[in-house]
């Protein structure tokens, strides 16, 4: 990796082999590596692993700012139970664990910048930009991109707020604690951040334009014996504060309004998702939406391949499982297409040393 600095992660071990994972911010202009994987949620990241099992190196790049795709940005302290080995995992333990099991191969993170165009240059490589100007060469790519780009619904009142106390993504509950905090939704988001932040947070204040949520009945039913206060057929008219958040301004359905303190305003609107760039790659799309893909998880343009929710065929079932086994088999062949010489099997990990 050369160039000069700008936009790109690695992970590194912080405290015992273990104990976590933090990020750290490298230097790249132009990465050369095996592999691409566009998109870092959990299904790009076992392709990671799986890159370096096949003894491939591996760069992934992702629209988000940390890794973990869908389930960092809307439910990462929720509970996954259809994760073969896990009868429960957070959705924010099995994305650290994914990171920490593809971090012995060093695969290279380039976050928070979208990949665009696609070239082929003449030495047979694939060229990818990113919207940040970083060029990723690469021997083959791997869409692992999820539902594609998803970009959270703005909250009105919030335009000049981001960054200073309005959030769309919760990556660590703890960050909250001890704060009042007013979220803004009707969804499982929503409902979901009010019962993972209770004990947490000092105050929490969920606001929702409608009487009726959208959120699973359940959910609601434990959110309304929470002790958030709810505000319904109301909206954030206004956010109060200095540099930072300090207090929303809430419009109530017969037109006074109401005010309360806020530290955090977290608005869980949902999200606007698409293929974006993807689009003009020659890739065949169905449904502006999905990617189709032979049993090699290959795609109608030769060197990419596809795995995970994004990827359609006969018979397709979009589960975490069903994404991992799909990264498995996109980077065995395209370990082939790589290296015609090498074997579509590797073999099982635990006969190696």
């Amino acid at each position: 990796m050369y160039g000069q600095a700008w936009c790109t992660w690695s992970f590194r071990r912080s405290n015992g082999p273990y104990a976590g994972w933090v990020s750290e911010e490298v230097s790249a202009e132009r990465v050369e590596r095996d592999l691409l994987m566009v998109g870092a949620g959990p299904v790009g990241l076992y392709a990671a692993y799986y890159a370096g099992f096949r003894g491939l190196s591996s760069a992934l790049v992702d629209s988000l700012p940390e890794p973990g795709g869908q389930i960092t940005a809307m439910y990462p302290e929720k509970a996954i139970y259809d994760v073969a080995g896990f009868p429960s995992v957070k959705g924010r333990d099995l994305v650290d664990a994914l990171v920490e099991q593809a971090a012995p191969f060093t695969p290279t993170y380039l976050l928070d910048q979208e990949a665009q165009q696609l070239s082929r240059p003449s030495d047979g490589r694939l060229e990818v930009r990113t919207a940040a100007g970083t060029v990723i060469s690469c021997r083959a790519v791997i869409v692992t991109g999820g539902i594609g780009t998803f970009t959270p619904r703005p909250l009105p009142a919030g335009a000049d707020w981001v960054g200073r106390g309005l959030h769309f993504f919760v990556p660590r509950l703890t960050a909250h604690a001890g704060q009042d905090v007013v979220i803004v939704g009707g969804g499982d988001s929503a409902c979901d951040w009010v019962l993972s932040l209770e004990g947490i947070a000092k105050s929490i204040t969920l606001v929702h334009r409608r009487a009726k949520f959208r959120a699973h009945p359940h959910t609601v039913e434990l959110v309304r014996k929470s002790t958030a206060e709810i505000i319904t057929d109301a909206q954030v008219s206004k956010i109060l504060g200095g540099d930072m958040v300090e207090a929303v301004e809430i419009s109530l359905a017969d037109g006074t309004a109401v005010t309360r303190p806020a530290q955090a305003v977290i608005a869980a609107l949902g999200f606007v998702a698409n293929l974006g760039p993807l689009t003009t790659w020659g890739v065949e799309v169905v449904g502006h939406r999905y990617i189709p893909v032979a049993t090699t998880m290959a795609t109608n343009v030769s060197g990419i391949f596809a795995a995970g929710d994004i990827t359609d065929y006969p018979g397709k079932v979009r589960l975490l499982s069903v994404g991992f086994g799909e990264a498995a088999i996109a980077v065995n062949n395209a370990a082939v297409l790589i290296d015609p010489e090498a074997s579509l099997f590797p073999g099982h990990s635990s006969n190696l040393p």
